[in-house]
């Protein structure tokens, strides 16, 4: 067996088999190649993750720049193992070399809860006799234990357990029918779960008990529709057709797609990650960013009663967004003309599994691109736009995550995230006052206060690696009214304040001002404007970190304090709250605190930088939320901001064009020099 795996891997070192691109993900045979070289030194051992190790930036972008002429980066996977006793391993195993490069043992930590460690617990609740004896006090009999069900949760951190044992809570639930909806019947308990032990090792119960809910069951699959009158009959279908196929085209990993190329990864934890992403400028292939990805979030719910405290879910970070994605379906998740891409994880065996269709990509009309429509004589120009979409779906427990990046005709690439799925519920007895922490979204049903923080890394490349950011907001212009200089007091700008440190670059979003951030390369400067070059990060939904400075929350999610964060880049600065979030403690923060405090002071200007952006939602549930949530999307830009000379999608055809000769030939039956009547384009 190990001879065979360390054959594959030789196989596409000496070339017999097709190389892949040093981005894409590792592949089926790559991952049991890795475990295969594991196993001969460290025998057996629960793999947790395994996943593409990045090329270093630097030799990353050598190889870019001359491919057949330069050597090309090794294969090498970064691996997360863990032995008896909660004993977490962190590794590098070069596939090309065929041996570990790196192999430590990683004291005080706990990696993610992957989907097979979830899995288990519920089982395990079911039959623990401590689990049944708390189920027997608010209402359901033991022969009724195949009806409990539990949401496993990371246990965040708990001052009793500290990080030493892996642990899990599991946030009960209980279903009268199989197809009902178990969040309409939460159980006011919550096991402690010991992953080594595979055991049950503490009960935290409320001091004031609440039975299980006695209402009808509230749900949402077609029956229960029936049952209240059936589905809307007054839908005509809607057909999404490209009878000669797609307008982009996929090389391995590499898409091409008007003017836009871009190499699409995914890894276990972030999902789409997107790199080497260029525009083609009329013939000028122009490098605009290194990397994209959606590298942390966090959900913190806001009822301070114990143990609610513990509900700050990083699902990036404690569960992986990879790991967590669906396999799409055709017409369902995706409509059109589709192109799927899969992703290959290791299961805690150490074998390869695929997850099919993980990454959906295709078009879109994008309404209107531009128009303008003369009101002297209606001449009219009018040309509809496109987008391509590159998308994946995850589900964590209860909520669903649709992340789509879309590129545009005009250059700008936009980060759209739809929340679907289930409000996190919560017991409550008839009468209960949830003191403002939460809504009763149905009888006997609390859905509590949260956020939905995300954090979006940006590893500009604006015309090349040396970039620097400016805050920009809009100011009223100086002088008061009547003075010479504003006599009327309608003077505004932009003002921009340069960033010139990691301490430094730490802001708010300010809607009172319009505040953006520009990424410009300040090395190029555009004839026209005479400004830098640069690309625009537009987002509003930007809700502050509601939980309190120095709290639980707050020393774990030090990313999310602010709004922006820009740091010079490191190879090895992915995760902003830190390559290992379970049960840590947030003393020290993790991730973007850490690196701000160790090089807070080291210049970020006119360097190869990374923007972190925290972005999101607060969310106050209400009955229209239950009892599946209807799709509530948020939206940011990066926009390009005088990187173009001109509008760059003047080439997208227009949809229909009438120019004022035109118009006066349909009047007046106007010739042309060629003495041929011109008449409208429509294409």
């Amino acid at each position: 067996m190990v001879l065979d795996r360390l054959k594959q891997v030789t196989q596409h070192v000496t070339g017999t088999a097709p190389r892949p691109h040093p981005f894409d993900p590792l592949s089926g045979s790559e991952i049991e190649s890795a475990v295969a070289l594991i196993r001969q030194e460290h025998g057996s051992l629960h793999y947790n993750a395994i996943t593409l190790w990045e090329p270093r930036k630097a030799e990353m972008l050598t190889w870019l720049a001359d491919p057949n002429h330069t050597v090309r980066p090794h294969r090498v996977a970064d691996v997360v193992a863990i032995g008896r006793g909660s004993k977490v391993y962190d590794g590098l195993v070069d596939l090309d070399e065929q041996k570990i490069v790196r192999w430590e043992f990683t004291e005080g930590v706990q990696p993610l809860i992957t989907m097979e460690d979830l899995q288990i617990v519920e089982h395990v609740v079911r039959v623990d006799p401590k689990v049944i004896e708390q189920c027997g006090i608010i209402g359901i009999p033991k022969e009724d234990m195949h009806k409990v069900y539990c949401d496993p949760w990371t246990i965040g951190f708990d001052e009793r357990f500290g990080n030493k044992v892996r642990l899990q809570q599991a946030l009960m639930y209980y279903r009268p029918h199989v197809d009902d909806n178990q969040y309409t019947f939460p159980l006011d308990f919550t096991p402690i779960f010991n992953s080594d032990t595979q055991e049950i090792i503490h009960i935290d119960v409320p001091s004031i008990r609440r039975p299980v809910n006695q209402a009808p069951a509230n749900n949402y699959h077609p029956a229960a529709i029936e049952a209240e009158g059936g589905y809307r009959k007054d839908l005509k279908p809607i057909n999404i057709t490209q009878p000669e196929g797609v307008s982009f085209t996929v090389d391995g990993r590499i898409i091409r797609w008007q003017n836009w190329k871009v190499h699409v990864g995914f890894n276990y934890r972030e999902g789409i990650v997107l790199n080497n992403i260029t525009y083609n400028d009329k013939g000028n292939e122009r490098g605009i960013f290194y990397r994209l990805s959606l590298a942390e979030m966090v959900v913190p719910y806001g009822n301070p009663e114990h143990p609610h405290q513990r509900k700050h879910a990083f699902d990036l970070g404690e569960y992986g967004g990879g790991y967590m994605t669906n396999s799409l379906a055709l017409g369902c998740d995706c409509k059109g003309a589709i192109h799927y891409m899969d992703a290959s994880f290791v299961n805690r065996a150490g074998s390869s599994e695929t997850i099919k269709n993980a990454i959906c990509i295709h078009e879109e009309d994008a309404g209107i691109l531009f128009k303008h429509t003369d009101f002297r004589d209606d001449s009219v120009v009018v040309t509809r736009g496109r987008k391509l979409l590159i998308s994946h779906v995850f589900t964590a427990a209860n909520y669903e995550y649709c992340v789509y990046w879309i590129f545009h005709q005009d250059g700008t690439v936009q980060l759209e995230i739809k929340l679907t799925g289930i409000l996190n519920t919560y017991s409550m007895n008839p009468g209960e006052d949830t003191h403002g922490w939460g809504t009763e979204v149905y009888p006997g049903v609390n859905a509590h206060n949260h956020q939905h923080l995300f954090c979006m890394r940006v590893d500009p490349n604006i015309d090349g690696p040396l970039n620097t950011v400016f805050q920009v907001d809009a100011k009223t212009g100086p002088g008061e009214v009547g003075s010479a200089e504003n006599k009327y007091g309608n003077a505004f700008y932009a003002h921009k304040t340069k960033y010139t440190t990691a301490k430094e670059a730490v802001s708010d979003y300010d809607g009172s001002t319009s505040r953006t951030w520009e990424m410009a390369n300040t090395n190029k400067i555009n004839p026209y404007s005479h400004k830098p070059v640069s690309y625009k990060l537009v987002s509003r939904e930007v809700p502050a970190l509601l939980p309190k400075e120095g709290g639980l929350v707050w020393k774990r999610a030090g990313f999310a304090r602010h709004a922006v964060h820009v740091t010079k880049y490191e190879d090895d600065q992915i995760h902003p709250a830190g390559r290992h979030v379970p049960q840590s403690s947030g003393e020290p923060s993790a991730g973007l605190p850490e690196w701000i405090e160790k090089h807070g002071d080291t210049s970020i200007e006119n360097t190869d930088i990374v923007l972190w952006h925290t972005f999101g939602i607060t969310h106050f549930p209400s009955p229209e939320d239950y009892p599946v949530m209807p799709a509530e999307p948020m939206t940011l830009l990066l926009r390009p901001r005088n990187f173009f000379l001109k509008n760059p999608a003047l080439d997208v055809p227009p949809s229909y064009a009438l120019t004022p000769s035109q118009k006066a030939t349909l009047l007046g039956g106007f010739k042309g020099t060629d003495g041929t009547d011109k008449a409208s384009v429509r294409v």
